[in-house]
Protein backbone atom coordinates (compact mmCIF):
# COMPACT_ATOMS: atom_id res chain seq x y z
CA UNK A 1 0.00 0.00 0.00
CA UNK A 2 1.13 3.39 -0.84
CA UNK A 3 0.07 6.56 0.77
CA UNK A 4 1.37 10.63 1.09
CA UNK A 5 2.20 11.58 3.77
CA UNK A 6 0.88 15.12 4.39
CA UNK A 7 3.38 17.11 6.44
CA UNK A 8 6.74 15.70 4.68
CA UNK A 9 4.75 16.03 1.02
CA UNK A 10 6.57 12.40 0.43
CA UNK A 11 5.10 9.08 0.09
CA UNK A 12 5.42 5.99 2.25
CA UNK A 13 5.43 2.28 1.31
CA UNK A 14 3.54 -0.36 4.01
CA UNK A 15 3.35 -3.76 2.93
CA UNK A 16 3.75 -7.85 4.39
CA UNK A 17 4.78 -10.65 2.87
CA UNK A 18 6.23 -14.24 3.64
CA UNK A 19 9.93 -14.80 4.35
CA UNK A 20 11.61 -17.82 3.26
CA UNK A 21 10.47 -19.16 6.90
CA UNK A 22 6.74 -18.51 6.12
CA UNK A 23 6.58 -16.18 9.12
CA UNK A 24 4.88 -13.21 8.16
CA UNK A 25 6.83 -9.46 7.87
CA UNK A 26 5.27 -5.84 7.68
CA UNK A 27 7.61 -3.62 5.59
CA UNK A 28 8.06 0.61 5.75
CA UNK A 29 9.80 2.50 3.69
CA UNK A 30 9.57 6.44 3.35
CA UNK A 31 10.58 9.28 1.26
CA UNK A 32 9.26 8.78 -2.29
CA UNK A 33 8.93 11.60 -4.22
CA UNK A 34 6.14 10.19 -6.42
CA UNK A 35 3.49 7.33 -6.11
CA UNK A 36 4.71 6.17 -8.96
CA UNK A 37 8.11 5.54 -7.48
CA UNK A 38 6.62 4.33 -4.25
CA UNK A 39 4.51 1.69 -6.37
CA UNK A 40 7.60 0.77 -8.29
CA UNK A 41 9.90 0.54 -5.21
CA UNK A 42 6.86 -2.00 -3.63
CA UNK A 43 6.59 -4.08 -6.91
CA UNK A 44 10.78 -4.81 -6.72
CA UNK A 45 10.97 -5.06 -3.00
CA UNK A 46 8.26 -7.86 -3.41
CA UNK A 47 9.75 -10.12 -6.27
CA UNK A 48 13.12 -9.80 -4.33
CA UNK A 49 11.58 -11.04 -1.01
CA UNK A 50 9.56 -13.52 -3.34
CA UNK A 51 12.87 -14.80 -5.22
CA UNK A 52 10.48 -13.84 -8.45
CA UNK A 53 12.40 -13.95 -11.62
CA UNK A 54 10.20 -10.88 -12.52
CA UNK A 55 12.52 -8.98 -10.71
CA UNK A 56 15.78 -7.07 -12.54
CA UNK A 57 18.88 -8.23 -12.98
CA UNK A 58 20.17 -4.97 -10.97
CA UNK A 59 17.89 -6.14 -8.08
CA UNK A 60 18.68 -9.92 -8.41
CA UNK A 61 22.54 -9.08 -8.06
CA UNK A 62 21.79 -8.02 -4.38
CA UNK A 63 19.87 -11.25 -3.92
CA UNK A 64 23.20 -12.95 -5.18
CA UNK A 65 25.64 -11.03 -2.95
CA UNK A 66 23.22 -12.05 0.22
CA UNK A 67 22.97 -15.20 -0.67
CA UNK A 68 26.69 -15.74 -1.32
CA UNK A 69 27.45 -13.62 1.49
CA UNK A 70 29.17 -16.55 3.24
CA UNK A 71 30.67 -18.22 0.86
CA UNK A 72 32.56 -15.36 -0.71
CA UNK A 73 35.50 -14.01 1.10
CA UNK A 74 35.87 -10.12 0.98
CA UNK A 75 38.16 -9.39 -1.71
CA UNK A 76 36.46 -11.82 -3.93
CA UNK A 77 32.88 -10.39 -3.23
CA UNK A 78 34.78 -6.76 -4.10
CA UNK A 79 36.05 -7.91 -7.35
CA UNK A 80 33.01 -9.59 -8.77
CA UNK A 81 30.79 -6.69 -7.46
CA UNK A 82 33.36 -4.55 -9.53
CA UNK A 83 33.14 -6.20 -12.71
CA UNK A 84 29.20 -6.77 -12.51
CA UNK A 85 28.40 -3.27 -11.84
CA UNK A 86 30.65 -2.02 -14.48
CA UNK A 87 30.28 -4.51 -17.25
CA UNK A 88 26.76 -6.12 -16.73
CA UNK A 89 24.36 -3.59 -14.92
CA UNK A 90 24.65 -0.95 -17.36
CA UNK A 91 23.78 -2.64 -19.97
CA UNK A 92 21.03 -5.33 -18.64
CA UNK A 93 20.60 -4.03 -15.29
CA UNK A 94 17.30 -2.85 -15.74
CA UNK A 95 16.04 -5.64 -17.32
CA UNK A 96 13.87 -8.26 -15.96
CA UNK A 97 15.23 -11.86 -15.36
CA UNK A 98 12.88 -13.53 -16.78
CA UNK A 99 12.70 -11.67 -20.13
CA UNK A 100 16.72 -11.26 -20.70
CA UNK A 101 17.48 -13.89 -24.16
CA UNK A 102 20.58 -15.38 -25.24
CA UNK A 103 19.93 -12.88 -28.20
CA UNK A 104 20.62 -9.92 -25.62
CA UNK A 105 23.67 -11.78 -24.08
CA UNK A 106 25.20 -11.85 -27.76
CA UNK A 107 24.61 -8.16 -28.28
CA UNK A 108 25.96 -7.22 -24.89
CA UNK A 109 28.95 -9.42 -25.80
CA UNK A 110 29.60 -7.44 -28.81
CA UNK A 111 29.47 -4.03 -26.58
CA UNK A 112 31.96 -5.79 -24.35
CA UNK A 113 34.37 -7.29 -26.26
CA UNK A 114 34.61 -4.05 -29.03
CA UNK A 115 35.78 -2.09 -25.23
CA UNK A 116 39.51 -4.34 -26.32
CA UNK A 117 39.63 -6.16 -23.23
CA UNK A 118 42.43 -8.97 -23.46
CA UNK A 119 40.59 -12.44 -23.67
CA UNK A 120 41.76 -13.30 -20.45
CA UNK A 121 39.64 -10.48 -18.81
CA UNK A 122 36.41 -10.93 -21.34
CA UNK A 123 36.04 -14.31 -19.97
CA UNK A 124 36.22 -13.15 -16.58
CA UNK A 125 33.71 -10.94 -17.46
CA UNK A 126 31.37 -13.87 -18.92
CA UNK A 127 32.15 -15.75 -15.72
CA UNK A 128 30.25 -13.01 -13.90
CA UNK A 129 27.22 -13.17 -16.36
CA UNK A 130 27.06 -17.39 -16.02
CA UNK A 131 27.51 -17.25 -12.25
CA UNK A 132 24.22 -14.89 -12.03
CA UNK A 133 21.85 -16.94 -14.53
CA UNK A 134 23.38 -20.05 -13.09
CA UNK A 135 22.40 -19.12 -9.32
CA UNK A 136 19.18 -17.77 -10.39
CA UNK A 137 18.04 -21.48 -12.35
CA UNK A 138 19.73 -23.54 -9.42
CA UNK A 139 18.01 -21.78 -6.37
CA UNK A 140 15.44 -19.61 -7.73
CA UNK A 141 13.81 -21.83 -10.65
CA UNK A 142 14.36 -19.77 -13.40
CA UNK A 143 13.40 -21.77 -16.48
CA UNK A 144 15.80 -20.49 -19.05
CA UNK A 145 19.85 -20.24 -18.54
CA UNK A 146 20.60 -17.54 -21.44
CA UNK A 147 24.28 -18.50 -20.94
CA UNK A 148 23.84 -22.30 -22.13
CA UNK A 149 22.69 -21.14 -25.62
CA UNK A 150 25.56 -19.07 -26.33
CA UNK A 151 29.64 -19.59 -27.02
CA UNK A 152 31.49 -18.11 -24.13
CA UNK A 153 33.45 -14.70 -24.99
CA UNK A 154 37.12 -14.94 -24.31
CA UNK A 155 39.01 -17.28 -23.15
CA UNK A 156 40.75 -18.59 -20.19
CA UNK A 157 44.72 -18.41 -19.44
CA UNK A 158 44.52 -22.01 -18.13
CA UNK A 159 46.91 -23.64 -21.07
CA UNK A 160 49.35 -20.45 -21.37
CA UNK A 161 51.00 -20.53 -17.97
CA UNK A 162 54.20 -18.33 -17.12
CA UNK A 163 56.40 -20.01 -15.55
CA UNK A 164 60.32 -20.00 -15.31
CA UNK A 165 63.09 -22.96 -15.47
CA UNK A 166 65.08 -23.21 -12.53
CA UNK A 167 67.90 -21.95 -14.78
CA UNK A 168 65.91 -19.07 -15.06
CA UNK A 169 64.78 -18.58 -11.34
CA UNK A 170 68.45 -19.22 -10.33
CA UNK A 171 69.55 -16.88 -12.30
CA UNK A 172 66.49 -14.38 -10.66
CA UNK A 173 67.52 -15.04 -7.00
CA UNK A 174 71.41 -14.52 -7.58
CA UNK A 175 70.63 -10.68 -7.91
CA UNK A 176 69.26 -11.06 -4.05
CA UNK A 177 71.63 -10.52 -1.15
CA UNK A 178 71.23 -13.97 0.44
CA UNK A 179 69.24 -13.88 3.50
CA UNK A 180 67.65 -11.01 3.17
CA UNK A 181 64.10 -10.62 3.30
CA UNK A 182 63.03 -10.66 -0.91
CA UNK A 183 65.71 -13.38 -0.73
CA UNK A 184 64.32 -15.94 1.58
CA UNK A 185 60.60 -15.08 0.41
CA UNK A 186 60.79 -15.59 -3.11
CA UNK A 187 62.70 -18.74 -1.68
CA UNK A 188 59.60 -19.58 -0.15
CA UNK A 189 57.49 -19.25 -2.89
CA UNK A 190 59.44 -21.35 -5.73
CA UNK A 191 60.22 -24.27 -3.36
CA UNK A 192 56.68 -24.98 -2.15
CA UNK A 193 54.40 -23.39 -4.98
CA UNK A 194 52.53 -21.35 -2.30
CA UNK A 195 49.87 -18.28 -2.84
CA UNK A 196 51.30 -14.75 -2.54
CA UNK A 197 48.78 -14.17 -0.19
CA UNK A 198 49.69 -17.54 1.85
CA UNK A 199 52.94 -16.65 2.06
CA UNK A 200 52.65 -13.28 3.12
CA UNK A 201 50.76 -14.81 6.00
CA UNK A 202 53.28 -16.81 7.29
CA UNK A 203 54.51 -16.65 11.03
CA UNK A 204 57.79 -18.15 12.96
CA UNK A 205 54.55 -20.52 14.80
CA UNK A 206 53.62 -21.95 11.53
CA UNK A 207 57.02 -23.58 11.01
CA UNK A 208 58.66 -26.96 11.88
CA UNK A 209 61.83 -26.72 12.23
CA UNK A 210 62.30 -30.36 13.60
CA UNK A 211 60.37 -31.72 10.64
CA UNK A 212 61.11 -29.63 7.89
CA UNK A 213 57.64 -28.79 7.62
CA UNK A 214 55.31 -25.53 6.77
CA UNK A 215 51.63 -25.17 8.29
CA UNK A 216 49.77 -23.50 5.61
CA UNK A 217 46.51 -21.63 7.53
CA UNK A 218 45.80 -18.50 6.53
CA UNK A 219 46.74 -15.92 3.86
CA UNK A 220 47.22 -12.14 3.75
CA UNK A 221 45.64 -9.48 2.00
CA UNK A 222 45.32 -5.64 2.00
CA UNK A 223 41.71 -3.84 0.96
CA UNK A 224 40.76 -0.41 2.19
CA UNK A 225 44.05 0.41 4.06
CA UNK A 226 43.38 -2.35 5.88
CA UNK A 227 45.20 -5.43 6.53
CA UNK A 228 43.31 -8.66 5.83
CA UNK A 229 44.63 -12.13 7.27
CA UNK A 230 41.34 -14.79 7.18
CA UNK A 231 41.23 -18.65 5.76
CA UNK A 232 42.64 -19.49 2.79
CA UNK A 233 40.91 -19.68 -0.96
CA UNK A 234 39.22 -23.30 0.06
CA UNK A 235 39.13 -25.54 2.98
CA UNK A 236 41.80 -28.06 1.31
CA UNK A 237 44.14 -25.21 0.81
CA UNK A 238 44.69 -25.30 4.70
CA UNK A 239 47.38 -27.98 4.58
CA UNK A 240 51.02 -28.72 5.43
CA UNK A 241 53.82 -28.68 3.51
CA UNK A 242 56.87 -30.72 3.87
CA UNK A 243 60.07 -28.50 2.93
CA UNK A 244 64.08 -29.20 1.83
CA UNK A 245 65.90 -28.85 4.29
CA UNK A 246 68.06 -25.94 3.14
CA UNK A 247 64.47 -23.89 2.88
CA UNK A 248 64.42 -24.50 6.98
CA UNK A 249 67.87 -23.70 7.20
CA UNK A 250 67.38 -20.11 5.30
CA UNK A 251 63.89 -19.21 7.32
CA UNK A 252 65.69 -20.02 10.42
CA UNK A 253 68.69 -17.77 9.90
CA UNK A 254 66.24 -15.14 8.86
CA UNK A 255 64.32 -15.37 11.85
CA UNK A 256 67.00 -15.27 14.07
CA UNK A 257 68.54 -12.05 12.15
CA UNK A 258 65.15 -10.26 13.80
CA UNK A 259 66.02 -11.14 17.26
CA UNK A 260 62.71 -11.94 19.67
CA UNK A 261 60.75 -11.57 16.81
CA UNK A 262 57.09 -12.91 17.90
CA UNK A 263 55.83 -16.20 17.28
CA UNK A 264 52.87 -14.78 15.79
CA UNK A 265 54.49 -11.30 13.94
CA UNK A 266 54.53 -12.10 10.02
CA UNK A 267 57.38 -13.18 8.90
CA UNK A 268 57.42 -10.55 5.89
CA UNK A 269 55.09 -7.65 6.75
CA UNK A 270 54.97 -6.27 3.09
CA UNK A 271 51.97 -6.11 1.14
CA UNK A 272 51.99 -7.97 -2.20
CA UNK A 273 52.11 -4.82 -4.31
CA UNK A 274 55.79 -4.82 -2.76
CA UNK A 275 56.37 -7.83 -3.73
CA UNK A 276 55.27 -7.39 -7.39
CA UNK A 277 56.96 -4.10 -7.99
CA UNK A 278 60.39 -5.47 -6.76
CA UNK A 279 59.87 -8.48 -8.65
CA UNK A 280 59.33 -6.57 -12.09
CA UNK A 281 62.16 -4.44 -10.86
CA UNK A 282 64.50 -7.54 -10.96
CA UNK A 283 63.77 -8.92 -14.01
CA UNK A 284 64.13 -5.91 -16.01
CA UNK A 285 67.49 -5.30 -14.77
CA UNK A 286 68.19 -8.64 -15.72
CA UNK A 287 66.59 -8.46 -18.99
CA UNK A 288 64.74 -11.70 -18.11
CA UNK A 289 61.41 -12.98 -19.66
CA UNK A 290 58.66 -11.46 -17.52
CA UNK A 291 56.21 -13.38 -15.12
CA UNK A 292 54.11 -12.88 -12.37
CA UNK A 293 54.89 -13.34 -8.92
CA UNK A 294 52.09 -16.03 -9.28
CA UNK A 295 54.20 -17.32 -12.00
CA UNK A 296 56.60 -18.60 -9.31
CA UNK A 297 53.72 -21.15 -8.15
CA UNK A 298 53.30 -22.50 -12.07
CA UNK A 299 57.26 -22.87 -12.59
CA UNK A 300 57.49 -24.93 -8.56
CA UNK A 301 54.79 -26.97 -10.03
CA UNK A 302 56.42 -27.57 -13.73
CA UNK A 303 59.73 -27.99 -11.98
CA UNK A 304 57.66 -30.97 -10.22
CA UNK A 305 56.65 -32.28 -13.08
CA UNK A 306 59.80 -32.49 -14.71
CA UNK A 307 60.87 -34.61 -12.03
CA UNK A 308 58.09 -37.17 -12.45
CA UNK A 309 55.83 -35.97 -9.42
CA UNK A 310 52.43 -37.26 -9.78
CA UNK A 311 49.61 -34.98 -10.28
CA UNK A 312 47.91 -36.04 -6.59
CA UNK A 313 50.59 -35.32 -4.66
CA UNK A 314 50.89 -31.92 -6.74
CA UNK A 315 47.45 -31.26 -5.71
CA UNK A 316 47.71 -32.09 -1.90
CA UNK A 317 51.32 -29.69 -2.03
CA UNK A 318 49.32 -26.44 -3.82
CA UNK A 319 45.82 -27.32 -1.89
CA UNK A 320 43.93 -27.27 -4.93
CA UNK A 321 40.15 -28.14 -4.21
CA UNK A 322 40.19 -31.83 -6.67
CA UNK A 323 42.34 -33.12 -8.55
CA UNK A 324 40.56 -31.82 -11.91
CA UNK A 325 41.89 -28.33 -11.39
CA UNK A 326 45.50 -29.56 -11.16
CA UNK A 327 44.85 -31.76 -14.32
CA UNK A 328 43.03 -28.64 -16.32
CA UNK A 329 45.58 -26.48 -15.21
CA UNK A 330 48.79 -28.18 -15.73
CA UNK A 331 48.02 -31.64 -17.19
CA UNK A 332 49.49 -29.99 -20.91
CA UNK A 333 52.50 -30.13 -18.86
CA UNK A 334 53.07 -33.47 -18.26
CA UNK A 335 54.92 -35.20 -20.97
CA UNK A 336 52.87 -37.64 -23.87
CA UNK A 337 52.89 -40.81 -22.49
CA UNK A 338 51.67 -42.88 -24.98
CA UNK A 339 55.11 -44.49 -26.38
CA UNK A 340 56.06 -44.95 -22.97
CA UNK A 341 52.68 -47.36 -22.28
CA UNK A 342 53.26 -49.08 -25.56
CA UNK A 343 56.93 -49.57 -24.47
CA UNK A 344 55.52 -51.05 -20.99
CA UNK A 345 53.31 -53.45 -23.37
CA UNK A 346 56.12 -54.81 -25.36
CA UNK A 347 57.86 -55.21 -22.20
CA UNK A 348 55.47 -57.34 -20.68
CA UNK A 349 54.99 -59.23 -24.14
CA UNK A 350 58.28 -60.18 -23.88
CA UNK A 351 58.41 -61.38 -20.61
CA UNK A 352 55.14 -63.54 -20.86
CA UNK A 353 56.91 -65.13 -24.20
CA UNK A 354 59.97 -65.92 -22.19
CA UNK A 355 58.59 -67.43 -18.66
CA UNK A 356 55.79 -69.08 -19.86
CA UNK A 357 56.26 -72.64 -21.34
CA UNK A 358 54.62 -73.45 -25.03
CA UNK A 359 52.05 -76.30 -24.10
CA UNK A 360 52.85 -78.26 -27.17
CA UNK A 361 56.38 -79.11 -25.71
CA UNK A 362 56.74 -81.85 -23.24
CA UNK A 363 59.41 -81.65 -20.51
CA UNK A 364 62.06 -84.19 -21.21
Amino acid sequence: MQYKDKERGTWTVELSYKNSFGKTVRKKKRGFATKKDAKNWEVEFLNMASGSMEMSLKDFVEVYFKDKDMELKERSKKNKRYMIERHIIPFLGEEKMADITSAMLLDWQAEIMACGYSETYLRMIQNQMTALFTHACKIYDLRNNPCKKIKKMGKSDIHRLEFWTKDEYDKFISSFEEGEMYYVLFETLFWTGMRIGECLALTPADIDFHTNRINITKTYYRTDKRDIITTPKTEESVRVVDIPGFLTEELRIYIEKHYGMPKTERLFPIVQESVQHMMKNHIADLEMRKIPVHGLRHSNVAMLIAQGVQPMVIKERLGHKDIKITLNTYGHLYPNQQRRVADMLDNLKGSDDGNHQNPNVTAD
